[in-house]
C-alpha cells in the first residue's frame, strides 16, 4: 500500500473544548476548505470508543479531500480504524515500538524540543516528521514545556534532518516569522479552532505561509 504522502504545510491539531460550540467535523471542514493540509485528532479525555468514533468520523470527511489523519498517541486505535499515522510525545513511549505496532505504511510524528530529543530522534523509516516547540506558551496544552520561541527554533532545525512542524502559540500575528526560520510547516489548535470563521482564519494563516515560501524562492 504505501505510506500515504503528507505535507505539514498548515497542520491542525484538534482540541474537544475548543471544537465543542461548532462540532469537531464542521470546523475540521471548514478549515480543510482554507487550506488546512493534514489533521491531527487529539483528545486526552474521551474514552477509547468515542475517541475511535470521532476518527472515523474524520476519515469520513478528509479521506474524498486527500487531507491525512494523525491520531495523537492512541496507536492501537489508530491502526484499527485505518488512520493515516500517528504523533507521539516524550513520555508515549519508544517510537520503535509504537513503529512496530503501526507497521511501515503509517505516518508517525513525534514532539521534540531540545537538542537532546533532536539527537535522540530515530530516522531510517522509524519518525516521519518532528513537532517542534512550544514556541510561545499555550493554553490548549498546560503541561508543555517551557517555550523555545521563534530563535530556539531557528537554532535546533539544522540538528535533525527529518522534516519539522513548529506548534505551540502561533497564529496570525507570529506565523510569519515562524514561518520564515524554513520549517516544513506550522500547527495550530486555537489560531483555527476558536476563530468566529475557521476557513477564513485557514486561508489567511495558509496565505501567510505561502507567502513567506515564495519571498524565500
Amino acid at each position: 500500500m504505501g505510506k500515504t504522502p503528507f505535507d505539514l504545510s498548515l497542520y491542525l491539531v484538534t482540541d474537544p473544548a475548543l471544537v465543542e460550540p461548532r462540532g469537531l467535523l464542521a470546523t475540521v471542514e471548514a478549515a480543510v476548505r482554507g487550506g488546512v493540509t493534514l489533521v491531527q485528532l487529539r483528545d486526552k479525555t474521551s474514552d477509547d470508543r468515542d475517541f475511535a468514533a470521532a476518527a472515523e468520523a474524520l476519515l469520513a470527511v478528509l479521506k474524498p479531500r486527500g487531507v491525512p489523519l494523525i491520531v495523537n498517541d492512541r496507536a492501537a486505535i489508530a491502526k484499527a480504524v485505518g488512520a493515516d499515522g500517528v504523533h507521539i510525545g516524550q513520555d508515549d513511549g519508544d517510537p520503535r515500538r509504537v513503529r512496530d505496532l503501526i507497521g511501515p505504511d503509517m505516518i508517525l510524528g513525534l514532539s521534540a524540543g531540545t537538542p537532546a530529543e533532536f539527537a535522540a530522534a530515530p530516522g531510517d523509516g522509524i519518525v516521519d516528521y518532528l513537532g517542534v516547540g512550544p514556541i510561545r506558551a499555550t493554553g490548549t496544552k498546560p503541561d508543555h514545556d517551557p517555550p523555545i520561541g521563534v530563535e530556539g527554533l531557528a537554532r535546533l532545525l539544522p540538528l535533525c534532518p527529518l522534516p519539522k512542524v513548529a506548534i505551540g502559540g502561533i497564529g496570525p500575528a507570529n506565523a510569519e516569522a515562524v514561518a520564515a526560520t524554513g520549517v516544513e510547516g506550522v500547527a495550530v489548535v486555537s489560531a483555527i479552532c476558536s476563530a468566529p470563521d475557521p476557513e477564513a482564519a485557514a486561508r489567511s494563516l495558509a496565505m501567510i505561509i505561502r507567502n513567506v515560501r515564495a519571498a524565500r524562492r
